[in-house]
């Protein structure tokens, strides 16, 4: 290879990596604002509304929706429609965001961790099933409006992936809560439905009635957060 066949090749990566080093540039941008900053580590671990969380954060909602578009332009964070209230939209931060920011600090251990679904018959269910796997933090689950049985789909998908799932009766929260429990609802149905303070969100799509490949893409999503959650505790 001759002196000016390298440099071909030289200039010819670096145009190539251009639009990676403009997505990554970006994205440095967006995070260099204390705002927006609060606003990521807010979503490392629990999605929320735009309302929510400017509340939480007491910053005025023009600004506030001036900080989460920079955000999203920059692929930090997506939203999406709730699929319980469809006038609400709810804010969650990208993975590809999340493994670039680092190993978050520890948050101090719960009693439980209690999963919450609108009728306890998939997700909560799958989530609790996949929490035992990872920590030694004993896990629960519940509905707001449980239905009669774990659905067929549930059962399925956690066969395809191994995953040990009881086959129990479908329970109320009022039922099963304790107040010591970390609450997470993964439903936006149960997290629209006034219950418990303080409990995290994850906003993930129903997939009862939707077949194997909606099962599928839950499982892997509540595996994601899953892990990233316990991750969080204190040993």
């Amino acid at each position: 290879m001759t002196f000016d066949d390298y440099s071909v090749n030289i200039e010819s990566m670096e145009v190539e990596r251009q639009p990676e080093l403009e997505r990554r540039a970006k994205m440095h941008a967006a995070l260099g604002d204390p705002v927006r900053l609060r606003i990521v580590d807010s979503l490392q671990m629990s999605d929320a509304s735009p309302t929510e969380l400017a509340g939480m954060l007491n910053v005025p909602s023009n600004l506030f929706a001036h900080h989460v578009q920079t955000l999203v332009s920059a692929g930090v964070v997506s939203r999406h429609h709730s699929e319980g209230d469809g006038r609400r939209t709810y804010l969650h931060l990208e993975q590809d965001a999340l493994e670039s920011l680092g190993t978050a600090s520890p948050v101090a251990v719960p009693r439980r961790v209690l999963f919450v679904c609108t009728g306890n018959s998939a997700r909560s269910h799958l989530a609790a099933a996949l929490w035992r796997q990872v920590s030694p933090i004993p896990a629960a689950s519940a509905g707001t409006h449980p239905a009669e049985q774990i659905n067929p789909g549930a059962v399925e998908v956690a066969s395809r992936h191994d995953l040990e799932l009881p086959i129990v009766d479908p329970r109320h929260l009022d039922d099963v809560l304790d107040p010591d429990d970390l609450v997470v609802t993964v439903c936006d149905r149960a997290h629209e439905t006034p219950k418990v303070r303080g409990e995290l969100h994850w906003s993930i799509p129903d997939p009862v009635g939707k077949g194997p490949e909606a099962f599928d893409a839950a499982y892997i999503e509540l595996e994601r957060r899953i892990r990233t959650l316990a991750s969080r505790f204190d040993s």
